[in-house]
């Protein structure tokens, strides 16, 4: 499968203003399962762009601008390759992960960080909700993780929202509403209440919206299971992730993968409003 992503964003203000350092987590991260046969970045106003790996591996455009502007614009084009995923596996010995799962010592320091939730305030009311609702099983630590993702999708009704930030898990519950990356945040603390090390992860997915051009950014979860690595789950969906999910970002906290951050230097009152939109569309496969 080869899928074009075109994802736009920008901010117009009634009066130019100067920018800070902007952030920009846009490349897709490549693996045995995806590949980027060829991006394109556009960004104005006159700027100058390095490229960095951050500590969590994502590939990062830093852009310092060189003029002031009362617009910037930022357009990403990138077509990927995915392929299906390796090794084959069926769900019997080396497979089949109890739940909790038990992380090797050499393992164990490193996801550490990733076990902590990102809102320990409002872990309470998210680990009765667990105790009262999720059905875990022994013996299958990445099925209870599905069930985790069905269980947020059954509780949380999806709701777009413009601002900007994730609900912390309680006010999520309490809500009963999110965005993606409010379920995301959500599921991602409540693994880690059960053991279970997870990430944030930010990127796009490939659907009937993004196909027309009417989405945004996509978010999920990822939690480390020991053989079966990183694996990730939408709880929006419900479930597994698919081919058509293309992660450009992964951080333990959902700050840490904002697709674009930045600030601007003018009066507040100066910002007028913003625009994002991804289209995605599915391309035909290069011959060998």
């Amino acid at each position: 499968m080869r899928i074009r992503v075109e994802h736009s964003t920008t901010y117009c203000y009634t009066e130019p203003v100067r920018f800070g350092r902007h952030r920009l987590v846009l490349r897709p991260r490549e693996g045995h399962d995806i590949r980027v046969e060829q991006m394109r970045l556009q960004v104005e106003p006159a700027h100058r762009l390095e490229w960095v790996l951050d500590v969590f591996g994502n590939s990062v455009a830093l852009v310092d601008f060189l003029e002031p502007a009362d617009r910037l614009a930022i357009v990403s084009e990138v077509i990927v390759e995915r392929m299906a995923p390796f090794p084959a596996r069926d769900l019997h010995g080396p497979w089949r992960i109890a739940f909790p799962p038990t992380y090797e010592p050499l393992e164990a320091a490193i996801v550490a960080p990733y076990q902590a939730p990102s809102f320990l305030d409002g872990a309470g009311p998210v680990q009765a909700w667990l105790q009262a609702d999720l059905t875990t099983d022994p013996a299958d630590a990445e099925g209870t993780m599905v069930a985790l993702a069905s269980l947020v999708n059954r509780t949380i009704r999806y709701r777009r929202r413009a601002e900007k930030g994730v609900q912390p898990p309680a006010e999520t519950l309490e809500l009963g509403t999110g965005s993606c990356r409010d379920m995301a945040t959500l599921m991602m603390d409540a693994a880690r209440l059960l053991g279970v090390a997870a990430r944030f992860a930010s990127g796009y997915l490939h659907c009937a919206a993004s196909e027309a051009g009417h989405a945004s950014t996509h978010a999920w979860a990822e939690v480390y299971l020991p053989t079966l690595g990183w694996r990730g789950f939408d709880p929006t969906s419900g479930g597994a992730i698919t081919p058509r999910h293309i992660v450009t970002g992964v951080s333990h906290h959902p700050r840490g993968v904002m697709p674009v951050s930045g600030i601007y230097v003018g009066a507040p009152s100066a910002f007028s409003g913003q625009q994002v939109t991804v289209k995605t569309e599915e391309l035909t496969p290069l011959l060998c």
